[in-house]
């Protein structure tokens, strides 16, 4: 099955053409080291291949290392589920990527995110309300996504709320999320198919 048929998705980009670029190949037309790295992420925690991993198929070694991790962030990482799906959902948002933001903003209510913080953050405005520490973390990612950095102040606001290795993955996981994000805009990857979360607007002009 070509999976670039599915419908009921939100195309990605706010601009004349959301036409996605890179759709997934159909199994008989992979090379085979793409039907291995296919079948890899396929066997993994994953299931299949959707979002990042279409394009990424394009390249199938990088497509594994990137895979990899991911999988370390996602599933071996030590912040808690809420603070990982809000820096995610932050990213996201910085980025206006689809996929990720209609995969993760109902995961981040699911793991505790206030539903209306998520509101605010899909309207353009300062997700409120926060917990102290989802504070921490949405100070340090928009900072690190805007400024590709941060300030010594919100340094040693995350050592003091999360400690040195904390603060690292968070910055490993903005980094990772953004990245995958912006592939997929340049790929034009649509969001995930069938999903009941809204997709994401233009930032106001």
């Amino acid at each position: 099955m070509n999976h670039s048929t599915q419908t009921h998705t939100t195309p990605q980009g706010f601009g004349p053409s959301t036409t996605p670029r890179l759709p997934i190949p159909e199994r008989d037309a992979m090379t085979t080291a793409q039907r291995a790295a296919a079948d890899a992420i396929i066997n993994g925690p994953r299931k299949a291949i959707f979002g990042p991993f279409v394009p990424l198929l394009q390249t199938p070694a990088l497509m594994e290392r990137i895979g990899k991790t991911g999988e370390a962030l996602r599933f071996e990482g030590t912040l808690p589920d809420r603070l990982r799906e809000l820096a995610i959902c932050t990213v996201a948002r910085e980025t206006g990527n689809q996929f990720e933001w209609q995969t993760h903003a109902p995961l981040a209510i699911k793991a505790g995110v206030a539903a209306q913080a998520i509101e605010s953050l899909v309207a353009g405005r300062r997700p409120q309300p926060l917990l102290p520490d989802e504070e921490c973390v949405v100070d340090f990612v928009t900072e690190l996504m805007r400024r590709h950095g941060v300030s010594d102040a919100t340094y040693e606001a995350s050592v003091a709320c999360f400690g040195k290795p904390q603060t690292v993955e968070l910055t490993a996981l903005a980094g990772y999320f953004a990245m995958v994000c912006w592939i997929m805009n340049v790929a034009r990857t649509p969001g995930p198919a069938g999903s009941a979360t809204p997709g994401l607007t233009a930032f106001p002009a």
